[in-house]
Parts: C-alpha cells; sequence; structure tokens
C-alpha cells in the first residue's frame, strides 16, 4: 500500500513538472531587479530603442509625406511595404544567425582562454611545489660538487620536458635549481601572452563572414529593387493607370540605393549584439535618424522634392550610420580573418537558408495584407499604412527583449548552464507579457486621439480608429510571438522556426483572402490578428512540450 501511495504521489508530482508549467516558473519575480532581470534589461532597453528607430523614422517620414496628399502616402506605403519584404528576407536571417554565431563562438573562445589560463597557473603551482625555499637552495647548492663546470652551465639553461626526469638522476639536487628557473620562465611567458591578448583585437571569424554576406546581399537587393521596380510594384497591386504608380517607383528606386548601407549596419548590429554591447549601436542609430528627421522637412517642403525627398534623407542617413558602426567595430574585431577557410560560410547557408525560408513566409503575410489593402484604393491603403506602421513600431519594442534573451541563451547554451538557460527564458517571456499589455493602452489611447498627426483627410481618419481595436489588441501576442522568436535563435532551433512559421503562413494566407473578400478593411486586420496567434502558438508549443533543444525541461521541476 505504501509504495503505491509512493507511487500516486510520484505521479502527482510529475504533473507539476510538466515542461508547460515553466511558463510560470518564478513569475512573482517578474518586477524583481535581480542580476538576471538587469542583464535583460541592459541589453534589451538599448536594443529596443535601436530597433525601433527604423520603424519610427518610417513613422515621422509617413507623417511629414501625409502632408502631401493621401496619393503620395498610400504611395509611399505600398513602396515601404516592398522595400521591408525584400530587407526582411535577407536582415532578419542574416541579424539573427550574426547574433546566435557571434555570442557562441566569443563565449567559446573565452572558456577556452580561461581553460588555458587555468591550466598554466596549475602548472605553475605544481612547480612550485617541488622548488626549494631559499636556504635550503643554497645549502644543497654548497653540497654539491664543486668542480663540475657542466653542471653550473645546465643551470642556466632550460631541460626539455623529456628530459627533466634524466636530468634529476644524473645531477641530483642541481635540477632543482633548474627546475625553478624553468618555472620563472613560465610564469613570466604567461603573464607576457595575456598582456598581448589584451591589446589584441578578437578573432571572430563569424564577425568577417557576416560582413562579407551583408554586402553581397545589400547589392543584390538595390540591383533587384531599382530595375525591377515597377514589376514589382504591379505585383503589390499598382496597376498601369493606378495614379500612385509613378510616385511609389520614384520612392523605391531611391530607397532601394541604401540597401547596401542597411544590411552592413545591421550586419554590424548583429555582431554587437553578440557581445552584449547594444549600447554602441543605440547612439549611432539615433544619431543617424535624427539627422533623417532633421533633413526630412528641408528636402520635402523647403527644396520641393516631395516623396522623392523623403527617400533621399533616409538613405543618407543609413550610410552615415553604416560608416559610423564599421570604424567603431575595426578597433574590436579583426575583420580579416588568417584565411578563407576560417570563414563560416557553409555554416550560414545552412541556417540561413532555413531561417530565409521562415522570413519569407512570415513577411509575405503582411506584404500580402497591403497589397489587399492597396487594391481597395488609396484610402483605404493610407489608413492601413498608418496602422500597419504604429503597429509594427509599438511591437517590435519586444524585440530588445528578444535580441537580449537569444543573447543570453546562446551564451548559456555554449556553456551547458541550463539553469540560465531556464531561467532567462521564462523572465523575458514574462516581461514580454507585461510590457504588450502597456502598448495596448498606449497605442489604443494614443492612436485613436493622434491620427490626425498623419493625415487631414476624414475618410483616412475614421478608417484607422475602426483599426484601432486589432492593432492595440494584439500588442500582447506580437510581443510573445516576438519574444519566442529570440528565444528559439537562442537555442539555435532554426529548422523548428523556419518549418513552423511555413505552416503558420500557409493558414494565415488562406484566412487573409477569405476575409479579405467578405469583410474589406477589417477582414484584412482580423486575419493579421489570427496570423500573430498563430506565430505565438507555434512558440509556446516548442518549449511547452519540451522538445528539440528544450528536452532538459522535461527532467527539471
Amino acid at each position: 500500500m505504501e509504495e503505491n501511495g509512493i507511487s500516486n504521489n510520484a505521479s502527482k508530482n510529475n504533473k507539476w513538472k510538466l515542461p508547460l508549467s515553466v511558463f510560470f516558473k518564478d513569475a512573482r519575480l517578474i518586477f524583481k531587479m535581480d542580476s538576471l532581470a538587469k542583464e535583460i534589461l541592459g541589453i534589451a532597453f538599448p536594443s529596443a530603442l535601436a530597433v525601433a528607430a527604423d520603424p519610427i523614422a518610417s513613422l515621422i517620414d509617413t507623417a511629414f509625406i501625409g502632408h502631401l496628399g493621401p496619393v503620395e502616402l498610400a504611395a509611399a506605403g505600398v513602396s515601404i511595404a516592398l522595400f521591408n519584404q525584400a530587407s526582411r528576407i535577407t536582415i532578419f536571417p542574416l541579424v539573427s544567425i550574426t547574433t546566435s554565431f557571434v555570442a557562441e563562438e566569443d563565449t567559446i573562445k573565452k572558456i577556452k582562454l580561461a581553460a588555458e589560463k587555468q591550466f598554466s597557473e596549475n602548472m605553475k603551482a605544481k612547480s612550485n611545489e617541488v622548488m626549494p625555499d631559499d636556504h635550503l637552495l643554497e645549502d644543497m647548492e654548497k653540497g654539491a660538487t664543486k668542480g663540475n663546470s657542466e653542471t653550473a652551465k645546465e643551470k642556466e639553461t632550460l631541460p626539455a620536458s623529456g628530459d627533466t626526469k634524466e636530468l634529476r638522476e644524473n645531477n641530483g639536487d642541481g635540477a632543482n635549481s633548474i627546475i625553478s628557473k624553468s618555472s620563472s620562465v613560465i610564469s613570466n611567458g604567461h603573464k607576457n601572452v595575456t598582456k598581448s591578448e589584451k591589446k589584441q583585437k578578437r578573432q571572430i571569424a563569424s564577425a568577417s563572414t557576416a560582413l562579407l554576406f551583408g554586402t553581397v546581399l545589400g547589392l543584390l537587393q538595390a540591383a533587384t529593387l531599382i530595375f525591377a521596380a515597377k514589376p514589382l510594384l504591379g505585383a503589390m497591386g499598382l496597376k498601369p493607370g493606378s495614379p500612385m504608380l509613378i510616385p511609389s517607383m520614384k520612392y523605391l528606386r531611391l530607397r532601394a540605393l541604401g540597401a547596401p548601407a542597411v544590411l552592413l549596419s545591421l550586419a554590424m548590429q548583429g555582431i554587437f549584439r553578440g557581445f552584449k554591447d547594444t549600447t554602441t549601436p543605440l547612439y549611432v542609430i539615433v544619431s543617424g535618424y535624427a539627422l533623417n528627421v532633421a533633413m526630412d522637412p528641408i528636402l520635402i517642403f523647403r527644396c520641393n522634392l516631395g516623396i522623392r525627398g523623403a527617400a533621399i534623407s533616409h538613405v543618407l542617413s543609413q550610410y552615415v550610420m553604416a560608416f559610423a558602426l564599421f570604424v567603431i567595430l575595426m578597433k574590436k574585431v579583426d575583420l580579416v580573418p588568417p584565411s578563407m577557410k576560417d570563414l563560416q560560410i557553409f555554416r550560414f547557408l545552412r541556417n540561413g537558408g532555413l531561417l530565409l525560408a521562415r522570413v519569407i513566409a512570415v513577411t509575405f503575410c503582411v506584404t500580402l495584407s497591403a497589397s489587399l489593402a492597396a487594391r481597395l484604393g488609396a484610402t483605404p491603403m493610407a489608413a492601413f499604412q498608418t496602422c500597419l506602421q504604429v503597429w509594427m513600431t509599438s511591437s517590435l519594442l519586444a524585440d530588445g527583449i528578444a535580441v537580449a534573451v537569444q543573447a543570453i541563451l546562446a551564451c548559456s547554451f555554449a556553456e551547458k548552464d541550463y539553469d540560465k538557460v531556464t531561467a532567462a527564458a521564462t523572465r523575458a517571456l514574462q516581461m514580454s507579457f507585461v510590457l504588450g499589455v502597456g502598448l495596448s493602452l498606449l497605442v489604443g489611447v494614443g492612436l485613436f486621439f493622434g491620427a490626425g498627426i498623419f493625415t487631414k483627410s476624414v475618410l483616412v481618419i475614421h478608417l484607422i480608429r475602426t483599426g484601432i481595436p486589432f492593432v492595440a489588441a494584439t500588442q500582447p501576442i506580437n510581443s510573445l510571438a516576438f519574444v519566442f522568436d529570440g528565444v528559439n535563435y537562442g537555442a539555435s532551433d532554426f529548422a523548428y522556426s523556419a518549418y513552423s512559421l511555413v505552416i503558420v503562413s500557409l493558414a494565415s494566407v488562406a484566412t487573409i483572402f477569405l476575409l479579405y473578400r467578405s469583410e474589406g478593411f477589417i477582414g484584412i486586420w482580423i486575419a493579421l490578428t489570427i496570423y500573430m496567434s498563430l506565430r505565438m502558438f507555434a512558440g509556446i508549443w516548442r518549449m511547452g512540450t519540451g522538445t528539440g533543444p528544450w528536452r532538459f525541461l522535461r527532467g527539471q521541476s
């Protein structure tokens, strides 16, 4: 009977050990500023501001362009949606992989360096154990054979490690003096190496590989958008007779010139994130976009460049940021690898291919939604663009937490510190939910009273307010979905991220088409809500069932 009782108690306890319960672990500590919270927020806050800077700049562009008229606003909306689609296809795989690989590689190098240092210290300690003190050494030297000049010479010479035993046997106590000097030389050599290592730049092959891919992909993206602008905009729903086509082409082609700078800049941000340094990129990005905002009214209105002025100011700011980040990075990292063999090209291609499929699937849903909104006309598209920019900008604030948990998990998995893996993942998810609730209130109130900032059209403002419930209510869902992405990337679970989101997107595309035809503008936003909910569920499923890299959760209480 006792055995049965123990068995029943064990089964009851196992129910509480299900991986799904991990999401509520230490939930009472969510507002506690302990070392883990400080580490997450120390990375997340600067990263969130940096990530949100580009959408905020686009939002300001949208506000300036909106005063040119609803046609220009809608035209810019289509171009921005297309440019973002093309950018995400290349940016997110590159940045996500770079952050994980750099964090992992840097951590492994630190572990090896620490092991080598510990080994050297142990060897030094063992050598010191056999070293006689000064008085004993003096007595031994006095008792040694006085006329032996060869022994005196051997005392000044370091023996090979294989000859130490023989030296002890042949020269007796005099060997201890030699070993003592040998230990002193090794110790001094270690000190010199340590000092030289501090002066040397970091050798991170992942960083060099990321910059190589960023350059190539940036040039390809620019060429594609410039030479295929018209057919691509046609695929977005802008037919030859549309009044939005010409301004859209002007904006897109000019904006495309900044693609190499955008990709290089974000690749370097990924490198800094891997080092858990999100403050340095923040200063550069804020300065760059401040320049963008300052140039907008000058180029758009003063120089009478209209929609082209907004694109030019954006491009110039991107190149300023890329140059500044490159100069700073050169001081920290040796960007030229010892040889081409050190570049992790195939590793980047393999995992990048998985994330490429994922990003195409994910962004296709948003791009399709923008395309369908454009088919409804200039007024619905102008309202959709405004709501979408607010939706993405506010949601991407959670991406700061995603970046933090990705970097922390990549390091913790490399160290096999599964307790920290669990604590960091759950704390980041709980923080993201609280952030999402706060954003719901902020976005709902702000967009309702601030819709007039983006346009003077009464019809556009009316449609913007119609979409507010969806834009605001989805904030907690979006926050969790973005942070789950960071959790998966930190665990290097790229395959699951790709396959799950492809399935989610296929289901969402069908939903978007059905609801668009039946409900129009509202139907598109209902479909986007379903899409983000499915993305969140995919993240819950992987970690909550304890599969893949999360198998260790099944053995934790």
